[in-house]
């Protein structure tokens, strides 16, 4: 796995990816997989931003099969519009890429649904697509379900008496629960699919500390955060680099079943593809099959 690199994706014509999230890691994403020959939905809220990211990508790559899709992960109605749409589009999917994230707003925001932003946004709704998605999933050619987390995930607490934030907002805290609520849902994905025969693949991956617009697209480009990812950019790798654990996870015949992987150098915040330690409170598998129920109910989603 030494510097595994985006040309080392095996071909991937033939198969199927979506990816939300249409600006940095996603676009990074669907710009390899257009390249190895996967046909790319790149789904995410902004059309204006999803046209002009498909336009680069095929200005990229001539060749290219990627079409934009809208969808807004803050709204169970989009997503499940966007499911409904895939499903009279299309018999199967071989790969769903839970990529698009909202990180530490300053103030405490909520999705249509009425749930905190980071957690609705990050993992319910990742969660509720999957969920809707998983009869295409089925029916894919090895698929596989990758889900991002974060190094944030390492100070992450589910905290299950104030899921919502709604007693206390603490951004970076609520961040880090939703960001192992995504790792755990990726290893309870795959304790499922095994125990269910659902032949689903899940993985996390994580992409170290790199240069997205996370930091300015939330708590803003003049918070203490915005202002560090502004001054100190060389302190953060490139985007293409903080996309290769998921294109690993997403396409390497080595990536494993429940696997977690991220950066290998300084403390995993930057380098070249590895297995990721994975944090005690994300191998707790009862609060995992708790966490699964409880997102359930607030999304309406059941796997069954």
């Amino acid at each position: 796995m030494a510097k595994w690199r985006a040309a080392d994706i095996p071909a991937q014509a033939g198969r199927t990816a979506i990816v939300t999230g249409t600006g940095g890691l996603g676009y990074e994403d669907a710009l390899a997989l257009a390249r190895a020959g996967a046909e790319v939905i790149l789904a995410g809220r902004n059309a204006d931003k999803g046209g002009e990211a498909v336009a680069r990508i095929v200005s990229e790559v001539a060749s290219a099969k990627v079409r934009f899709e809208q969808l807004d992960l803050a709204s169970l109605a989009s997503i499940r519009a966007f499911a409904d749409r895939m499903a009279g589009k299309r018999e199967s999917l071989d790969l769903l890429i839970n990529n698009a994230g909202v990180m530490v707003p300053p103030t405490r925001q909520e999705t249509a649904d009425r749930f905190e932003l980071q957690l609705g946004t990050n993992h319910l709704g990742h969660f509720a697509l999957t969920g809707l998605l998983l009869p295409l999933l089925r029916k894919g050619k090895d698929p596989r379900v990758i889900s991002l987390s974060s190094v944030a995930a390492r100070g992450g607490a589910i905290d299950f008496d104030d899921l919502n934030a709604e007693k206390s907002y603490k951004p970076m805290a609520v961040y880090s629960q939703s960001k192992l609520a995504c790792l755990m849902f990726a290893l309870e994905l795959q304790r499922r699919s095994d125990a269910g025969g659902w032949g689903v693949t899940g993985i996390a991956s994580h992409p170290g500390v790199s240069r997205t617009d996370l930091l300015h697209n939330a708590p803003g480009k003049r918070s203490g955060a915005g202002m560090a990812r502004s001054l100190l950019w060389f302190l953060f790798q490139p985007a293409w680099q903080g996309a290769l654990p998921t294109l690993f996870a997403a396409t390497s015949p080595d990536a494993k079943p429940g696997g977690y992987y991220g950066p290998n150098r300084l403390r995993e915040t930057r380098g070249y593809p590895a297995k990721a330690a994975i944090p005690p409170a994300a191998l707790d598998a009862a609060a995992a099959a708790r966490l699964w129920a409880v997102s359930e109910q607030m999304t309406g989603t059941s796997f069954g």
